[in-house]
């Protein structure tokens, strides 16, 4: 339990003279670079690169990010707790978000259009799936950052980010679902302790889908009225997936469905798969009140990665957005009690799709988080006995077995 006693506070930020400004101000509109991705494949595919043009994007995020974020290393700096207002009202930033949504849904376009030109052999067509697919799941992240906060046109704007991947239910599944359960067994974005990507994948979908429903539609039922409303958020944010395909279908024919299906459906998915990574194993234990422990920097996977914070609005900085959601992402602080991934997002969303790679390199990192003790981490039932065998622990309740799991932990 080791892990357990690290301070929660944040380095200190160096002593200032003047004004504090962010060293990193000139470099966040690189964010906006993933959205132009397609259009640069575009114009490498009209000027006679071929096929190969389309996995660009792909090859850009999996391959040159994780390559330069390697070389460029960590960057663990955070801003002065009095500059964080200033920080937080700047608009700069706030538009960097906005902005990455026409440029999503140009290139959502230009899919569609090349899609039903038939001009794309079968290689072509694949990246187009996988540029998009990437470039609207990230997208999300986006729609992660507008959703959390309070003012209603980004929370709205947080749902027409969502729309190309039909997972508008994300926008009440994050907020309220995850962000209560986090790190619990319950929590069906909370990924286990040996268990994979490909076991967790149809448990977090469908865990997702029916958990955003259950909250949204009692939202109503407490207050004595029906969910069959264009206020349930759930509903509203579908309707936008359905008028977006259909104004698409209309524009460039019925043809262009397989498409918007596959690149949604990849999209949502790499989504997933950062979820997969940023809890996993990670375990709240039980109060004497009967309570999970409230969320802290201990409960997330954090990765201080320079590049993949820059392209993902810092959402690696986990720790820091859990325990405060409503922060900026220009404002969110790396702690030292946070356990830390051994790469960026970019590297480990590529060993997360090779069970074996994952296993190697996590799960020796979530038992050193609690001091060895496999009871002490958010386990998956049916690896269980294949974790205790592999590490030479006894069976549970046998001589010697160590305290007991944490979805049924002793009140501290």
């Amino acid at each position: 339990m080791a892990a357990h006693a690290e301070s929660t506070v944040p380095p200190a930020a160096p002593a200032l003279s003047g004004a504090w400004r962010d060293p990193r101000r000139p470099l966040w509109p690189l964010a906006l670079l993933v959205p132009a991705l397609p259009f640069l494949a575009w114009l490498s595919w009209r000027g006679g690169a071929g096929s190969w043009a389309w996995w660009l994007t792909p090859v850009a995020v999996f391959g040159v990010i994780p390559v330069v974020d390697l070389l460029i290393g960590d960057d663990r700096r955070n801003p002065p707790e009095e500059a964080v207002p200033d920080l937080a009202r700047d608009g700069y930033y706030r538009w960097l978000t906005y902005l990455y949504l026409p440029a999503q849904y140009g290139g959502l376009v230009l899919g569609c259009a090349l899609w039903a030109s038939g001009d794309l052999r079968p290689l072509g067509a694949a990246g187009l799936v996988a540029t998009l697919g990437v470039v609207n799941g990230i997208a999300i992240n986006t729609a992660h950052e507008l959703g959390h906060k309070r003012e209603r046109l980004e929370r709205w704007l947080s749902k027409v980010a969502l729309a190309p991947t039909g997972y508008g239910h994300f926008y009440v599944e994050h907020n309220r679902g995850h962000h209560v359960r986090v790190a619990t067994p319950p929590d069906p974005a909370s990924s286990r302790l040996g268990e994979s990507f490909y076991a967790f994948w149809p448990r977090t979908v469908w865990g997702g889908l029916r958990s955003a429903w259950r909250l949204e539609t009692t939202r109503f039922r407490v207050r004595g009225r029906s969910p069959w409303t264009y206020r349930n958020d759930i509903l509203n944010a579908w309707a936008m997936t359905v008028v977006l395909f259909a104004v698409l279908v209309a524009a460039f024919g019925s043809g262009v469905l397989p498409f918007l299906l596959l690149q949604g459906v990849l999209g949502f998915s790499l989504l997933e798969v950062v979820n997969y990574l940023e809890h996993y194993g990670l375990a709240r234990r039980h109060t004497r009140a009967g309570r999970y422990e409230k969320v802290d920097p201990r409960h997330s996977w954090n990765s201080d990665r320079t590049v993949t914070n820059i392209f993902l609005f810092q959402l690696q900085r986990h720790s820091d957005h859990h325990a405060n959601p409503l922060r900026r992402y220009q404002t969110l602080r790396s702690f030292s009690s946070s356990p830390q991934l051994p790469a960026g997002y970019a590297t480990m969303v590529v060993a997360a799709l090779m069970p074996p790679v994952w296993r190697r390199v996590m799960d020796r990192r979530v038992l050193a988080h609690y001091g060895g003790d496999l009871d002490l981490t958010n386990v998956h039932p049916p690896a269980l006995a294949r974790l205790r065998k592999r590490l030479g622990l006894p069976a549970p309740g046998g001589p010697g077995a160590p305290g007991t799991p944490a979805s049924t932990s002793t009140p501290r």
